[in-house]
């Protein structure tokens, strides 16, 4: 069997090739309208798509994984992030571009499906640190990935991003199918079908609603289909899960309350990370004159990048910490550091190396809170549902930062006043940015405080060997 920290390493590899996926076209975003020759309403699907098959494959992977294997189905949505990569780089127009970016939206399984994976086959000593480890890739590619994006866009054709990518896919797919042990334990049962198209559907509309609400009009009948046909098929579906005896996802386990309550959890936490993804780089490169800081995107990318090399630099603390303590405490002190960056921005931000300290914490924050959030998950559900459950709150994640970016986008163009005939937040809107992201991480304390700090009595469920 390969070294336990080689397994680590790849599995961390392909945890920052999947969370790039959501930085790697955020340098030439505003331009893509002009690349593309098409209207900002249809080029807003390049993000939107890779959102929406993100949320959508998450939890199914990590289904699939616990019937069918965690590493089969880890490199089969590598595969789709290479071929994606490569549609993207050849697409001679938007709709090719956007088919693409679907593609590469899927491989966001590989992060909950490589920690379930770490949990079946590492030794017990070493099972939290590698958590911790993984579950920070989440955040730090993204914030390592935007420079190198703003890199190439600045020194090269936009094409070579997804080229990129898809090298980083083909290395990534070899080293899993040379390194990575598949798991033993396979959950019985056959695939639920009805289920997979329910959620689907169901989760589809509430994120169009919730993403594409503020270009359609919040109270527009699209954003309302959208939301209110997606929560209706939503409720069909939980109904449908609850009364078959294999379904997709084990409601009545993710009922469970240290489950629930690390779930909601997760929503606060993602929505009080994007919150500062979306509001510190556009103050940043807010020119001096609007009240910003008047710097370039490479240069703002760079004062973002710390917040990810905290989390990665934290994270075998993290895991220690959580052997030590347990996770519990470790998720409130990451909502904690979240609360004390947010306060912190609205106290002192007025120099640039202010927003660094800033980031600095958010990285701590979220180092902590997405370490711990696995291992609260895995304590609390049997170990043939590591895949679907760690699935599952990966998505309560996306939901939290897809939420962030709708609601953050919205409170800076609608509080705009006018500059140079240009269109810019207001210094009230960031303000009430940062009081968003510091509200929906009080909210994270608050919840983290009333999970169970025992350890769930597991129920045994049936598994095959392979």
């Amino acid at each position: 069997m390969p070294r336990q920290g080689a397994i680590i390493a790849v599995l961390a590899l392909a945890g920052l090739a999947s969370s790039f996926m959501f930085t790697l076209v955020v340098p030439i975003q505003a331009k893509l309208p002009e690349l593309l020759d098409a209207s900002r309403d249809d080029t807003a699907w390049v993000v939107t798509s890779t959102l929406l098959a993100a949320a959508v494959m998450t939890p199914i992977s990590g289904r699939l994984g616990d019937m069918y294997g965690k590493k089969r189905i880890v490199l089969i949505l590598v595969g789709l992030l290479i071929l994606g990569s490569v549609i993207a780089a050849v697409s001679p127009g938007i709709v090719w571009l956007i088919v693409g970016r679907a593609l590469q939206g899927a491989v966001t399984g590989v992060i909950p499906l490589g920690i379930s994976i770490l949990r079946d086959v590492l030794h017990e000593n070493r099972v939290n640190s590698a958590i911790a480890l993984i579950s920070a890739t989440l955040g730090v590619g993204g914030a390592l990935g935007l420079p190198v994006s703003a890199l190439i866009t600045e020194r090269a054709d936009w094409h070579l991003l997804f080229w990129v990518s898809a090298a980083m896919g083909v290395a990534v797919f070899a080293l899993v199918l040379w390194i990575v042990p598949e798991s033993v334990l396979r959950t019985a049962g056959s695939y639920d079908y009805v289920g997979t198209a329910g959620l689907a559907v169901g989760l589809i509309g509430i994120l169009l609603a919730i993403s594409r609400g503020n270009e359609w009009g919040w109270a527009s009948a699209p954003t309302l289909a959208c939301g209110i046909g997606g929560l209706v098929v939503l409720l069909a579906w939980g109904w449908y899960e609850l009364r078959i005896d294999e379904p997709l996802l084990d409601l009545r386990v993710a009922a469970r309350r240290p489950v629930l309550l690390t779930n909601i959890a997760s929503i606060a936490m993602g929505f009080a990370l994007f919150s500062s993804n979306v509001s510190y780089p556009q103050i940043l490169e807010l020119p001096t004159a609007a009240g910003g800081f008047g710097l370039s995107l490479l240069a703002a990318s760079f004062v973002v990048m710390p917040a990810g090399l905290v989390m990665m630099v934290l994270s075998p603390f993290s895991g220690r910490l959580a052997s030590t303590v347990g996770p519990k405490l470790l998720l409130v002190l990451g909502a904690i550091s979240l609360i004390a960056a947010y306060a912190f921005t609205l106290l002192w931000a007025s120099e640039v190396w202010q927003l660094v300290v800033a980031n600095l914490l958010i990285g701590a924050g979220i180092g902590f809170g997405y370490a711990a959030m696995p291992m609260l998950i895995m304590r609390s559900v049997p170990q043939s549902e590591t895949g679907a459950s760690n699935g599952l709150n990966a998505l309560f994640r996306s939901l939290g930062t897809s939420t962030a970016a709708a609601v953050i986008g919205a409170v800076l163009a609608t509080n705009t006043a006018d500059f140079e005939g240009v269109s810019v937040p207001t210094p009230f809107a960031f303000e009430l940015s940062f009081w968003l992201g510091l509200g929906a991480a009080a909210i994270a304390l608050i919840v983290a405080l009333f999970i169970p700090r025992h350890r769930a009595e597991q129920e045994a469920h049936p598994s095959l060997p392979e």
